[in-house]
């Protein structure tokens, strides 16, 4: 199965559980460890289960082989890791905190710090 044929499967089970805010980036130019992203938001730690779990059943009934799950016993962030396609469900303060759009959004890190010099990512 594609990768992109994957992550739709992926977001089609994200919104058949109402999930907000879902976002896929390709993230192939930035690593080689997984083509796609997709970031999705629940609205309690039940939620976030139920999507990560709707998710992970979707894939494996169509023969996708998972590498694992992770963060079930919270709900606060579940990871379903499909290989190519990764998958976060987090809590919204969870999401605003660690800010994956915009550490994976194809920008390099730079900041200056406080009595420093400025920082950049090489590529």
């Amino acid at each position: 199965m594609e990768v992109q044929d994957i992550a739709k499967l992926a977001v089609t089970a994200l919104e058949d559980i109402k999930g907000k805010d879902i976002i896929e980036l390709d993230t192939s130019p930035l690593t080689s460890l997984f083509q796609r992203m997709i970031v999705a938001t629940g609205d309690s730690n039940r939620q976030v289960k139920a999507l990560a779990n709707n998710v992970a059943v979707t894939l494996k009934e169509a023969g996708v082989d998972l590498v694992g799950t992770e963060g079930h016993e919270s709900g606060e962030w579940v990871l379903v890791d499909a290989g190519d396609v990764v998958i976060h469900v987090m809590l919204p303060a969870v999401r605003d905190y660690y800010d994956l759009e915009q550490l994976w959004g194809g920008q390099k890190p730079s900041f200056t710090p406080v009595g420093g010099r400025p920082w950049q990512a090489n590529s």
